[in-house]
């Protein structure tokens, strides 16, 4: 706690001095282009990876950067996406998850997390990715953590799809969903290319996108 304290007079003497204009421009509302959803994990920092400022996106984070398929049942991850998709009208959807992930690993040893009933419940969501996976390899060990990995964000990405609010903005082509990995040795983020079907250089992708879009 003495290190978020110290933190906290620190950002009051340096970043908040800094930028002033930007946090009274913010005060009394948010305009973010971005819906970024990951994982909880200490070692993931939205913000720093990509280089934005307070105000650039809004960010969902739980354990695997899951997105519960769309339900009658209300939950937080549910009601976040509707906010941003419809009241702050995000264009751009990213869900990102990384290596050395313990959700993943839990998901891929159910046993791990027999004690846990609630993270057993919510890995759950995880559980049509693991199977892909399996069906591939056979028994799986850690040597395939990367592909659950990558397999869990692209079905995430299909959960999204089932929400309402995310359809509507898909079919009238106002809302672009990505998947991305980010590589936490490396500092390095790799990205889905639902052309090749395979993550890819996030650079090379993005170079191709966006030509796309501004034909």
């Amino acid at each position: 706690m003495e290190k978020l304290i110290a933190g906290l007079a620190e950002f009051q003497k340096t970043d908040f001095q800094k930028n002033k204009a930007l946090f009274k421009e913010l005060a009394n509302k948010q305009e973010p282009e971005t819906l970024f959803i990951t994982c909880s994990d200490s070692r993931i920092d939205p913000n720093l990876i990509t280089q934005t400022d307070p105000g650039d996106l809004f960010i969902c984070r739980n354990a695997g950067n899951i997105v519960p398929p769309h339900s009658l049942a209300t939950g937080g991850m549910t009601a976040s996406i509707e906010f941003a998709v419809m009241v702050l009208g995000v264009k751009h959807i990213v869900i990102c998850g990384h290596t050395d992930c313990g959700a993943m690993k839990g998901a891929m040893n159910p046993e791990s997390v027999a004690t846990l009933p609630h993270v057993s419940n919510w890995l759950s969501n995880c559980s049509a990715a693991l199977e892909i996976v399996k069906a591939r390899n056979g028994e799986l060990s850690h040597e395939h953590l990367a592909e659950m990995t990558q397999e869990n964000v692209l079905m995430q990405i299909k959960h999204l799809a089932t929400h309402p609010s995310v359809a509507s903005k898909m079919a009238s082509d106002e809302l672009d969903i990505h998947g991305w990995v980010y590589d936490i040795p490396n500092g390095e983020v790799s990205c889905y290319d639902p052309i090749q079907q395979e993550f890819t250089s996030i650079q090379s992708y993005y170079d191709r996108f966006y030509k796309a879009k501004n034909k």
